[in-house]
């Protein structure tokens, strides 16, 4: 069995859908962060089956709105002195810019650098985004990559 050791002060952030957890890691700048972070994949799971889970040993600011849109389902669990003072349950955020490229070659995104790639949430339900300069669609968490 893995054994990865508690967190002093920091965050945790919980069930993350299982391969999703590298994307994180990467767009938080953990994989050249100065301190402590950890990320386990696979970890078994009641509810999904398996998931990924970060550890990060350091209080930092994260934008949530962008980890509610790459996965509604992650729980940020807010550490101190060993103890879990705050847990923050993510969902879809309304606007997600510059987030992720449109992958319409026609967007003014594409050739016009200086554009802000923003994405407008249309259905909640299923997670369903529209780009807001050519109205391509998008469901949330399968997009992420810019």
């Amino acid at each position: 069995m893995l054994n990865v050791d508690t967190i002093k002060n920091g965050l945790v952030i919980d069930h993350i859908r299982s391969g999703s957890g590298w994307r994180i890691f990467q767009w938080l700048g953990l994989d050249k962060a100065p301190f402590c972070a950890a990320l386990i994949m696979n970890v078994q799971s009641k509810k999904s089956g398996k998931k990924d889970i970060i550890k990060i040993e350091n209080a930092m600011e994260i934008d949530y709105s962008v980890l509610g849109f790459i996965d509604p389902n992650i729980c940020v669990n807010v550490i101190k002195d060993e103890k879990i003072i705050r847990k923050i349950k993510m969902e879809l955020p309304d606007r997600v810019q510059n987030v992720f490229k449109c992958r319409n070659p026609r967007c003014i995104t594409q050739t016009e650098h200086y554009v802000t790639p923003t994405f407008m949430l249309v259905d909640r339900a299923k997670a369903l985004y529209r780009c807001e300069y050519c109205d391509t669609l998008y469901n949330a968490g399968e997009e992420g990559r810019n």
